[in-house]
């Protein structure tokens, strides 16, 4: 559908800043290179930091994220990499099974946006990756960083339900908490 507009949600504002992982594949170089310029783009918009980290291909981004999220502090992580269609069918297995891993580190409560291109040829990755056209390198930050907001505001709520064990143990038999 040519010139279909789409709805994009207000960029998140935060208390405190963010710190965003960006995992890429630069097996297409300039691909890679022009997703990262939308991504630093939109995180440093947004007022977070972000480190870059290189990995081989697109089946080692989840593993390299999920590294990153047992021994660093991240609050979000961007995918970045290009899957361009190709003679065998090495190219399904690399984007299913790249995008499954992805999702479910993301069910497991990591805020990751994921930009793995998957395309049919390089054209299509080239206006994808571009900062000025589609900018899919931004989209994955944004969609990191509104994550990370839905994280920080429901990680904050504190909602009890049943007895409190901290009054237990302070001795309180009133049911009102002192601080």
């Amino acid at each position: 559908m040519a010139g279909a507009s789409h709805y994009i949600i207000p960029r998140p504002e935060f208390d405190k800043p963010v710190k965003v992982l960006i995992v890429v594949s630069p097996y297409y170089k300039d691909i890679a290179d022009n997703m990262i310029t939308g991504a630093k783009a939109e995180i440093e918009a947004a007022g977070g930091t972000y480190e870059v980290v290189e990995v081989p291909g697109a089946l080692e981004i989840p593993t390299a994220i999920g590294i990153a999220e047992r021994m660093s502090n991240f609050d979000g992580y961007v995918a970045l990499g290009c899957v361009i269609r190709g003679e065998t069918t090495h190219y399904d297995t690399v984007c299913n099974d790249s995008s499954r891993a992805i999702q479910l580190l993301g069910l497991q409560g990591l805020c990751i946006g994921n930009g793995i291109l998957t395309v049919e040829n390089q054209t299509q990755a080239e206006v994808r990756a571009d900062p000025a056209d589609q900018n899919k390198g931004g989209g994955a930050a944004a969609a990191a960083l509104h994550l990370i907001a839905l994280s920080r505001k429901w990680g904050a709520s504190q909602k009890r339900v049943g007895f409190n064990a901290d009054i237990l143990l302070a001795g309180n038999t009133d049911g009102k908490t002192t601080a």
